[in-house]
């Protein structure tokens, strides 16, 4: 492993292309730490340690914890770079679910470069909105539950929310998320890996000392140092599922038969078409999530002095056999909706057809768009079911062994699915880049499993 990143930067390329991700990465996360000119810090700071500790992962302190996730702790800290890329994701998953409804976005993204270049823009502004939307819906959040007297909590150096400050923050908000995206395209182009991905990737492994810290913490002042070793058991036994699940495949042989273009004789070649066992991903858990914490959060502001709806709100937090069950639930729900967005059989089917493919024991046309609507089915069920223990593996952990949810969220969930995913992905461009110049990589024997270049 060693001798693998030493010969990475032995690669006037690829050495270049490292040090450009690392400077982006050091600019990202000092952007994390400049705050929105007019905040108290100080103020800020406390309210956020006690609502996360009073509401807990449920209710507003889980929706809060799962912005901060994505921005790397920017959130928190109100500053320009507190919404983080999220508004662009969000923009990202409702293109790709418009192309299903929406006719014409659906023939322009079939007219290739050009096409996807016009679907892009129109992401950027649909971000802008967003950007705009959850900028003015965190302001009145704020206004509302925290600047009031009654709370104790004055988080603004001037007296009020202005105009002006309202605009300022929003707009810096909206500046700093747009200024990511560009950055995530430079490292796109001129760094490793993905960029979006690895600066989403950045902010979670950026939290992981503080979480270390605190885990420490808890074995030192509690005297138990059972629960460390337990928690590092599931920490390694869930990094290989994960693994698993994303490096897993299913491979569907096809077979073309020799045929005649112009003038030209083209033999017969075998291939294969792969589907992954989690084609989704940590998508699945990001609706799952938002699509839960969702009712929990309006009983909880607005039935607060009901006592049905607060029970209600409390069914549907983290902690009841309710929750975990409608959780599992939704992420089986989304990984199958999200799949049957990436895949259609019946344009798969028709595809192979008119290239003269078939699948062998299959016949070509509608038989084949039900042997591979079949084999979706059966394959992303095992899948879904595993990614939906590990989205609610926090809350399990942090409930039965009694330890902070912050320590526990890094075991499972987004967080660890996004880790693990952006880490391959860029291992396998390090490695490609490695072999292609015939140099030793990460690995002295063979290639990295479950990996083809």
């Amino acid at each position: 492993m060693i001798k693998g990143f030493k010969n990475a930067f032995k690669i006037p390329e690829l050495r270049s292309r490292l040090l450009f991700t690392i400077g982006a990465l050091i600019v990202f996360r000092i952007g994390t730490h400049i705050t929105v000119p007019g905040i108290d810090m100080s103020e800020l700071n406390r309210f956020f340690d006690d609502i996360l500790s009073k509401g807990g992962e449920g209710g507003i302190g889980a929706l809060l914890g799962l912005l901060n996730l994505f921005t790397g702790g920017a959130l928190k800290q109100f500053a320009i770079f507190g919404l983080g890329v999220m508004p662009y994701i969000s923009s990202s998953i409702i293109m790709q679910l418009l192309q299903v409804v929406i006719p014409s976005l659906e023939k322009l993204a079939k007219e290739g470069e050009f096409g996807r270049k016009k679907i892009n823009v129109y992401t950027r502004y649909l971000t802008i909105l967003l950007c705009i939307v959850q900028g003015i819906g965190i302001l009145i959040y704020f206004k509302s539950a925290i600047l009031a007297k009654a709370t104790g909590y004055k988080i603004l150096i001037g007296d009020s929310v202005d105009f002006w400050f309202s605009f300022n923050f929003v707009l810096i908000l909206t500046a700093g998320t747009m200024f990511l995206l560009w950055l995530g395209e430079q490292i796109t182009e001129r760094g490793v890996g993905n960029g979006v991905s690895v600066l989403i990737f950045a902010g979670i492994v950026a939290r992981i000392p503080g979480i270390l810290y605190n885990a420490v913490t808890l074995g030192t002042t509690e005297g138990n140092s059972i629960k460390l070793i337990i928690l590092g058991i599931i920490f390694a036994f869930l990094i290989a599922i994960v693994i698993l699940i994303q490096q897993g495949e299913r491979r569907v042989a096809v077979r073309y038969a020799k045929r005649v273009v112009g003038n030209k004789l083209y033999q017969g070649q075998n291939t294969y078409i792969p589907f992954k066992v989690d084609p989704a991903g940590v998508i699945a858990i990001i609706f799952a999530s938002s699509v839960i914490l969702f009712p929990s959060q309006i009983l909880g502001t607005f039935g607060a002095n009901s006592r049905i709806l607060t029970k209600i709100a409390n069914l549907l937090s983290p902690g009841s056999i309710i929750y975990y069950f409608l959780y599992l639930l939704l992420v089986i729900f989304f990984c199958y909706f999200y799949t049957a967005i990436l895949y259609n059989p019946q344009e798969m089917a028709e595809h192979i057809k008119k290239n003269g493919g078939f699948i062998p024991g299959i016949r070509p046309g509608q038989q084949t768009s039900l042997f591979l609507q079949k084999l979706l089915n059966r394959l992303i069920l095992p899948g879904a079911i595993i990614v939906g223990f590990i989205a609610i593996t926090p809350s399990i952990i942090s409930h039965v062994l009694d330890v902070p949810y912050s320590v526990a969220d890094i075991l499972g969930g987004t967080s660890l699915l996004i880790m693990v995913g952006v880490a391959l992905d860029t291992l396998k461009q390090i490695e490609s880049q490695l072999r292609s110049r015939n140099m030793e990589g990460f690995l002295k024997h063979g290639r990295i499993k479950g990996r083809y270049y």
